[in-house]
């Protein structure tokens, strides 16, 4: 696919005509399956870039941290924000700086700099970024089989532990407070068509109405999206689920070659073999759940990157003084228009 053709047609029209895009964008390039090679025939085309801030959002008042189309799948980033998310490291903002030169659509002499820094933004919060989003990617995986495979008891055990861990975060992020106590437990159940359910014990007093809607907006999230069992549609829904299987072992990929070889890839031209095997279904088994060789495979992975942790020379945060020694280069640029 002509992907520069695409830009250049009216439906992209936008990035000529919005006064925060046009020639301040800085870089622009694929995202998404296409950026990683693993696409197929429905994959959605998604363009992320960087543009330059304006000298009102340095020196004025309006503020600005991204542009977004919905209908075309663009994400744009104001240069402050995106290099705050580089600096946590985060996975799909790094993907940004690991094409291959084709992928890229738009780079100024300043995007380019951008990707040849990229050492610059890395450090062992990838150890946490990355295995946190393949985490979310493995509960997905979780969630989804265990809606569709287990008896009723078993899922209710199940429902209990995503239950329990969404509170469990909520609880670290307030670890200060004194609100009071909550307490879930599993046991004969009220409704007569379950077995078991899970009941709730609350003694709460002067807890802020948006903490509590917080809490509770997170766990009825969790039961809403375990009750949806019934309404599955296998074949989109177990697409999905390789999809997101695939991913899993991508995000370990990308971080194993950070943690070991310092560098970004995106384009994961020898691992397509493996990963498009994994989207179209190879390690799916007829009961909708994964084989044994998958969860071998990712075993492998989640030990080859703790072995890559303890090894890796990178250090444990950014190089700061290198990031904002380029921050004001860059920024000065975009006020004066001179590039020291």
């Amino acid at each position: 696919m002509d992907f520069k053709a695409l830009m250049n047609s009216c439906e992209y029209d936008f990035l000529r005509t919005n006064e925060r895009l046009g020639s301040r964008i800085i870089l622009l390039g694929l995202g998404g399956s296409y950026a990683y090679g693993t696409n197929n025939e429905g994959s959605d085309i998604d363009f992320r870039g960087c543009t330059l801030m304006m000298p009102s959002d340095l020196l004025g008042l309006t503020e600005f941290e991204q542009y977004e189309d919905d209908k075309t799948d663009t994400v744009i980033y104001g240069f402050n924000k995106l290099v705050r998310l580089l600096l946590d490291c985060n996975p799909n903002i790094c993907e940004m700086l690991g094409l291959d030169e084709d992928q890229y659509l738009i780079k100024t002499g300043i995007g380019q700099e951008l990707i040849d820094s990229s050492q610059m933004f890395l450090s062992k919060r990838v150890i946490k970024t990355f295995g946190g989003y393949a985490d979310a990617q493995l509960r997905r995986l979780q969630n989804a089989i265990a809606r569709d495979t287990l008896p009723q008891n078993d899922r209710e055990k199940h429902i209990f532990n995503s239950v329990r861990n969404a509170l469990d975060d909520f609880n670290r992020r307030h670890s200060n407070s004194t609100y009071g106590t909550i307490r879930i437990y599993i046991d004969k159940a009220e409704n007569p068509e379950l077995d078991t359910e899970i009941f709730v014990d609350a003694d709460y007093k002067h807890m802020p109405l948006r903490d509590y809607s917080d809490m509770w907006g997170t766990m009825r999230n969790v039961i809403r999206d375990y009750d949806k069992i019934g309404q599955r549609n296998k074949k989109k829904d177990d697409n999905h689920l390789n999809k997101h299987a695939m991913h899993l072992i991508r995000l370990f990929m990308m971080a194993i070659d950070i943690l070991e070889k310092g560098e970004i890839r995106t384009h994961r031209t020898d691992d397509l073999p493996l990963l498009l095997a994994i989207r179209r279904g190879d390690y799916m088994q007829e009961d909708g759940g994964f084989s044994r060789a998958f969860y071998e495979m990712l075993e492998n992975y989640e030990h080859r990157l703790e072995e890559a942790a303890a090894r890796t020379e990178l250090p444990d945060n950014p190089d700061i003084d290198k990031v904002e020694q380029f921050v004001e280069r860059v920024n000065r640029f975009s006020v004066t228009g001179e590039l020291t």
